[in-house]
């Protein structure tokens, strides 16, 4: 037999009409065209998320030259690049595509039973959620709050805590006796003040200098209410130093400050020693805004800095030394000075901050659940009064409020610390709760108003649960991710967060399932969606009604003609983004704008990652308003020059009486004072060369020999570590009998530290050093400690970012089958992440631990945006790029932008509190949403059709079943909802007749339906009068939730109720050949019928038989096939019935046309009406028993 690769020949078997090509070598390849358990799409194994999984027999393609099947990927599947690479590794593909399959059919069926089940018990799954979160809240009053700055903020990987921990090991610091704020390694207690002249002069006059000296008289007379000290004054807690508090050397200028004004007395900097007290002053240390006369003399001073510290060597004076901090910010808050500004700092003001910003956001509370509540119930509000959940939409805010409280109060028993940052947790959870809320209500109005509600609520969550399982997941996967990072602040929040997300989630599906099942059971009894103890009318009978009774009090449906297009309206705002913003999009000039204007978007963006600042600083921590603000910036201003003392510890065994060893130590000191950082060796405390100095000014008298060790130790402890008030004996670490020097250390000065980035280049700097030296070197400061975030948040963040990206790519890939689309939503999540970053930047929010918590967390909301919109983009049933955008944004445009606006509206109120943290909660988290549902409505779209699947052909397919003589002229055939088309058929669409009824002989009986596989793909029609229709897009009702809130996806059940009982399959007829009659194929013919509408016939199997009698069982049919192939191959069908008698068919047509005879007669049918034929039951309706 000869043909040409276009020739094909169509034949019938068990499987249904099969399409055979006769490829040019002569073999014959068939494809499986109409199969009874083929699904919406043979070629894709992957759904959107809210589409049930069927079973097919079989989606390989049958060699009829073998007998074989085999695997033969389709051209243009969508399943990658091209079809080149499946048929390289069929199998693979193949068990990838069986897996995912089963997977996603097991979590429909458990999703459908569970609704099922939800529905019958629906008072326990309302009442144990929320006696549970009863139990669970009672774990706040074992709350543990966490509010130490250092504990919180610094990395547990850092290095300053190791650095910190070595030297503690050698060099113990007693605040109780021998007190140096040099040596120090923790801040311990102290209190610390800038003070400045209010008319911005120097300090240097008398009158100024005696309000200074009224504010040390202030700290020394404050007495703390201590019961066991009888009363707790400075003089009591302070650190020792030489037997007495560590006082301010630089008040002793008092005494001369009147010579100092006048000018009889000169300062000298940066160092004098006092002519009356021989106190040493380092100006420096004290001073700042300082400007010199020509001779270094100090003329003007417009800071100065002091500070007072205590004792805190145990916890009890800690707690006491705490206790006088409070009552001197009391005395001072209440102390007026005339002429200067005293700024004040605590060691405890940062965790009285950090405790601040936890209140600031409470009574916000209030009004983002008020938000949330209004935005929620008139979002799910409608025309229609019975199919209208205002109540759903308050329960979707209370479920989320019960699920914050409820995981709260677990973690709280287990024992986890609490922190302020968690606040901003539950602002967080009522965006997602009321996301997942639309998400269910939409799948609740997809449902079959006909059915019962046990098999709504069934279906429901069949779609939705699933949907909200998948968004759940990547949001919990990014919290969790988030869990393993270095920073405790970090992992405590996406902790908390992470478990709220997941009781979130559970109780979604059952406290607000149980809420849903309640509200069905009440819209099935007619009853008012408000005011739920009257029952309404639908619109089609309160005819006569007056205009407030129609205008408030009607809606559901008419229990007579269930489908009437008066009680089913379409969605405004749905058929806006396709038909206006879609369309839009599909003109290439705008196109071109649209990607000229995310250029200039990724421009800024990555002119913003350049000026990207690290680290969070430490005035970032307090409120706005705080009295620390003040501290911070008077500091910032005058006290950057010399900053920090930094302690330089050697370790090892070293003989340090050897020449060699001490040149080598000396030129260590040279390497630290040359650096950029170090103001040099006039700043350096060095007990070496200190010791090293007096050796060569003394030896000549004191004749002391230091050639060994033993004698270079003990002549350095009897006579230069000797005596009172010596603060190298602290530097200096011997063995337990005083023979070896185990560590030692020097102290220098840094020098123009002006931001963080110079504290982190410092720190860098000076351990690069460290690193570098053949000694085992140590250098730290207290502040190192914050330091090290400012060197791991860029890693840490990158690394964070990375898996989770990565992990949020995987579960696209699996749910989105495609590498091209898989490859826009990784772009998509990079392009995102790239803004935020940037822009962040330019809204004046640091890269730190704050900013990288949200960074995380945005990568799961990215993902609910980019990856939807690339599937339903993918799986459109339509044949053009410009089709596909218009699908894809019908039905994802309302969704993304609920979605969008609920997550924003939820975390509003952050944005009044005056707190840099819960203020950066709102700029990332807003920037994330705003990027994200901008590129899901605008850019995706436009890249898809342009870069995307499918994008290389804008033209129709070509026919499936081309029209023949005899498919030339036939009757009228429907689309969904519009009126019968008579003319010849298109090339570009399949239409099967199909019969409302037949014989027992086989002859059908009209009127006759026509299935189309247009433009929107494959669905049956109903069948419409030539006069009446409903004028709906082919396709429209047909379209998933693909996982967003989508409450006005289909507010008024249009994908259902618009003759949805005449969308079912029946007994086919295939033309006869040579002018024969049809003939009868009893079987069902869904091989090009949404999974939607087998999903339908699955439900509605026995209600179909109580309502419209006993119909052809198909699963009783079966198709023997045909004994010969032939070049006329399609014109032999099989003509078997089924496996009965005909007694039994003959039975069941007997019944059936007394069925439909009374359904004709009766008064006021659909049929008058609507010229559709009055039984609009399903037909061919079957349960899938695969």
């Amino acid at each position: 037999m000869t043909a040409t690769p276009q020739d094909t020949c169509h034949v019938k078997t068990r499987r249904g009409i099969r399409r055979i090509r006769l490829s040019s070598g002569g073999t014959l390849r068939d494809r499986h065209v109409h199969s009874s358990s083929s699904r919406k799409n043979e070629n894709s194994p992957i759904r959107s998320y809210g589409e049930r999984a069927r079973p097919s027999r079989s989606d390989d393609h049958f060699d009829t030259a073998s007998g074989n099947d085999s695997t033969q990927l389709p051209e243009n599947c969508g399943c990658c690049f091209s079809n080149s690479c499946q048929r390289e590794h069929p199998s693979c593909h193949r068990a990838m595509a069986n897996f995912l399959k089963k997977f996603d059919h097991f979590l429909s069926r458990s999703f459908y039973r569970l609704g099922v089940f939800i529905s019958y018990h629906y008072g326990y799954f309302i009442m144990i959620p929320v006696f549970i979160t009863a139990i669970l809240a009672t774990g706040f009053q074992n709350i543990i709050y966490q509010d130490d700055p250092e504990y919180l903020f610094a990395p547990t990987t850092g290095g300053a805590k190791d650095e910190r921990a070595l030297i503690e090991n050698y060099f113990y610091l007693n605040f109780s006796s021998d007190f140096h704020p040099s040596r120090i390694t923790r801040t311990g207690r102290f209190a610390r003040f800038i003070i400045v002249a209010q008319d911005g002069g120097t300090l240097l006059r008398q009158n100024v200098w005696d309000e200074i000296m009224e504010v040390d008289r202030l700290v020394h007379t404050v007495e703390a209410d201590l019961e066991e000290l009888g009363g707790g004054r400075y003089e009591d807690l302070c650190a020792i130093w030489d037997g007495r508090c560590y006082e301010n050397t630089i008040l002793g200028l008092n005494d001369s400050m009147s010579d100092i004004e006048i000018g009889n007395f000169s300062l000298t900097y940066p160092l004098m020693i006092s002519p009356k007290t021989f106190d040493t002053y380092v100006f420096p240390l004290f001073f700042g805004g300082v400007e010199l006369s020509n001779s270094s003399t100090i003329t003007s001073a417009k800071a100065l800095s002091i500070t007072y510290w205590l004792k805190s060597n145990h916890k009890k004076e800690d707690q006491d030394a705490a206790e006088w901090e409070n009552a001197l910010l009391d005395a001072l808050e209440k102390r007026n000075f005339e002429t200067i500004e005293v700024a004040r700092f605590v060691s405890r003001t940062l965790e009285t901050e950090l405790e601040k910003n936890t209140n600031s956001v409470i009574p916000y509370f209030g009004i983002t659940v008020a938000i949330m509540v209004l935005f929620s119930v008139g979002t799910v509000m409608m025309g229609d009064w019975v199919r209208t959940k205002p109540w759903l939409g308050l329960m979707g805010v209370v479920s989320a409020s019960l699920a914050c409280l409820a995981s709260f109060g677990f973690l709280i028993y287990l024992g986890l610390e609490f922190i302020g940052i968690n606040m901003a947790a539950p602002f967080l959870m009522l965006g997602i709760g009321i996301d997942d809320t639309f998400v269910m209500l939409a799948a609740w109005r997809r449902t079959n108003l006909q059915d019962s509600v046990h098999e709504r609520m069934g279906h429901c969550f069949a779609e939705a649960a699933v949907s909200i399982t998948i968004t759940s997941l990547t949001d919990m996967i990014s919290f969790y991710i988030g869990a393993i990072t270095p920073f405790p602040c970090v992992q405590i929040f996406c902790l908390y967060t992470g478990m709220a997300v997941l009781v979130t989630y559970v109780w979604h599906v059952t406290f607000f399932g149980g809420c849903m099942a309640l509200a069905g059971h009440m819209e099935k009894d007619q009853r008012h969606g408000v005011i739920c103890t009257i029952k309404v009318k639908p619109v089609s009978e309160s005819k006569d009604e007056g205009c407030c009774y129609n205008t408030f009090c009607t809606g559901g449906i008419s229990a007579a003609d269930p489908w009437n297009p008066e009680d089913n309206k379409d969605h405004a705002l749905m058929v806006f983004f396709r038909d206006y913003i879609a369309r839009l999009l599909n003109i290439p000039a705008i196109k071109a704008l649209v990607v000229m204007i995310f250029l200039l978007y990724l421009l800024g963006a990555c002119w913003g990652c350049t000026m990207v600042k690290e680290g969070l600083e430490r005035r970032r921590l307090s409120r706005y308003d705080s009295y620390s603000v003040r501290f911070y910036d008077l500091e910032d201003h005058y006290f950057r020059d010399y900053p920090y003392r930094i302690q330089v510890v050697i370790t090892g065994d070293l003989n340090y009486s050897d020449p060699t060893t001490q040149e080598q130590l000396i030129e260590l000191h040279q390497q630290f004072e040359n650096l950029t950082y170090v103001a040099g060796a006039f700043y350096t405390e060095s007990w070496l060369r200190a010791w090293l100095g007096f050796l060569d000014r003394n030896q000549e008298y004191m004749e002391l020999n230091v050639t060994t060790e033993e004698d270079f130790i003990f002549n350095l402890r009897d006579v230069y570590l000797s005596g009172p008030a010596n603060p190298y004996t602290q530097d200096v670490a011997f063995n337990e009998d005083y023979t070896r020097i185990v560590a030692s250390r020097f102290i220098i000065q840094t020098y123009k530290i002006m931001d963080a980035n110079d504290d982190k280049d410092m720190m860098e700097t000076l351990r690069k050093v460290a690193q570098d030296s053949p000694f085992n070197v140590t250098v730290f400061n207290p502040f190192f400690i914050f330091f090290d975030q400012f060197v791991l948040v860029r890693t840490t963040s990158i690394q964070a970012i990375s898996l989770a990206a990565g992990v949020m790519m995987v579960i696209s890939l699996i749910f989105i089958p495609n590498p091209l689309c898989s490859l826009w939503v990784a772009f998509s999540i990079v392009s995102i992440e790239v803004g935020v970053v940037g822009y962040m930047t330019l809204w004046n929010v640091n890269l730190d631990s704050i900013s990288m918590i949200n960074l995380i967390m945005c990568i799961g909301f990215s993902v609910d945006f980019s990856a939807h919109i690339s599937y339903a983009y993918l799986a459109a049933k339509v044949d053009t790029p410009d089709e596909r955008v218009q699908e894809c944004l019908y039905a994802l445009g309302v969704p993304i932008l609920q979605g969008g606006l609920s997550t924003i509206l939820g975390i509003t109120a952050l944005i009044f509190a005056p707190s840099y943290i819960f203020i950066t909660f709102f700029k990332t988290v807003f920037l994330v949403i705003f990027f994200g549902a901008v590129h899901g409505i605008f850019l995706l779209p436009v890249l898809l059709s342009v870069l995307g699947p499918g994008s290389c052909s804008n033209k129709k397919k070509d026919n499936i079943l081309p029209p023949t003589a005899t498919r030339a002229v036939g009757p009228p055939f429907y689309t969904q909802g519009k009126p019968p088309i008579t003319t010849q058929p298109e090339s570009s669409s399949l239409k099967i007749p199909r019969p409302h009824s037949i014989t027992h002989n086989g002859s059908a009986v009209s009127p006759m339906t026509l299935v189309s596989l247009g433009k929107s793909g494959a669905f049956m029609a109903p069948a419409a009068s030539p006069t009446n229709g409903s004028n709906k897009e082919d396709g429209a009702n047909y379209d998933k939730d693909l996982g967003l809130g989508t409450s006005g996806e289909e507010s008024s059940e249009s994908s259902l109720s618009k003759g949805a009982a005449n969308r079912r399959g029946g007994p086919d007829i295939v033309n006869g050949c040579g002018g024969r009659p049809p003939i009868l194929e009893v079987y069902s013919n869904n091989g090009y019928i949404s999974d939607d509408l087998e999903a339908e016939e699955r439900r509605a199997q026995e209600r179909r038989l109580d309502r419209y009698g006993k119909w052809e069982d198909i699963r009783r049919s079966y198709h023997s096939p045909s004994k010969s192939l032939g070049s006329n191959a399609s014109c032999r069908p099989n003509t078997s019935l089924n496996r009965s008698s005909s007694s039994h068919v003959s039975r069941g047509h007997s019944h059936h046309s007394n069925n439909r005879s009374r359904s004709e007669s009766r008064e006021g049918s659909a049929m008058s009406r609507y010229g559709q034929r009055s039984s609009s039951g399903p037909r061919g309706h079957y349960h899938d028993r695969h």
